[in-house]
């Protein structure tokens, strides 16, 4: 992962939450919270809650007198993700890093993230903070993508963006959101920080569009790829975006679109 794989900022936090939230993310927040709130947490932290997706998902599921604080590196995201919520007064929203953790040894019964283990630059280090954070016995809830070539229209991009920029593809999807997805890597990672019982599920969910320019616009201009796209020309993001469109609607057709997305959903026990 490079360093500029966390830079979620200008228009990206809006367009993120616009697009990539109902293309592929809102479905995985929705498992995400049965299963969090089948387990009836009292305190709960979410990390790398990105623009607040499981927070909406999560929060009417939770017992009136759960405690729940959100937090995110990114404070445009976090920001972006309190104005989308209901007001909550369960709610403590926070900057925090995953690497190091603002909160005492054993606050929480269940730390969950969506699809932000893949940015974390040493994961084992943010695991081993997850499970310092967690109770005895309290269960670690998070999920990962698969590899690209499982998630169609991400791959339909970064495949037609390799052909715009022949000499200097564009790389983000494939290098980090669908770049952690060796099962055994993850488990023993895990297992290093110390947790146990660790279950791996492999969940398919299908990505659907009423056009096919909304995922070309999803992942051109609501990710990091678009900040890949205009370092190698600023001014191609919206010719690099319709070429990423006819390329989806050649193989998916022209009107209504979709396509498979894959992840995996791991829990762990502290």
């Amino acid at each position: 992962m490079l360093e500029t794989d966390k830079l979620f900022a200008g228009s990206i936090p809006e367009n993120y939450d616009r697009y990539m939230v109902p293309l592929i993310f809102e479905p995985f927040a929705v498992d995400i919270a049965q299963r969090a709130a089948a387990l009836s947490p009292g305190a709960v932290l979410e990390i790398a809650a990105g623009t607040g997706v499981v927070t909406r998902a999560l929060a009417p599921r939770l017992s009136p007198d759960a405690s729940y604080v959100v937090t995110d590196l990114n404070q445009p995201m976090l920001d972006y993700a309190a104005s989308r919520q209901t007001p909550d007064s369960r709610i403590e929203w926070r900057q925090a890093d995953a690497m190091a953790l603002p909160f005492e040894d054993a606050a929480f019964d269940l730390v969950c993230c969506q699809f932000g283990a893949m940015f974390f630059p040493n994961r084992t280090s943010a695991y081993r903070e997850a499970r310092r954070v967690l109770k005895p016995g309290g269960r670690f809830l998070f999920n990962v993508w698969d590899r690209i070539e499982e998630n169609v229209f991400a791959d339909d991009v970064t495949n037609a963006l390799a052909r715009i920029f022949p000499d200097d593809p564009p790389r983000f999807l494939a290098r980090t959101p669908h770049g952690y997805h060796d099962k055994v890597l993850i488990r023993r990672e895990l297992e290093d920080a110390g947790f146990s019982d660790v279950t791996i599920e492999t969940r398919a969910e299908q990505s659907c569009a009423s056009s096919p320019r909304l995922p070309a616009v999803a992942y051109c201009q609501g990710t990091v790829l678009r900040s890949e796209i205009e370092a190698r020309d600023a001014g191609k993001l919206d010719a690099a975006t319709d070429y990423a469109a006819s390329a989806i609607a050649d193989r998916h057709g022209n009107g209504e679109v979709a396509a498979k997305i894959q992840a995996y959903v791991i829990m762990a026990v502290a």
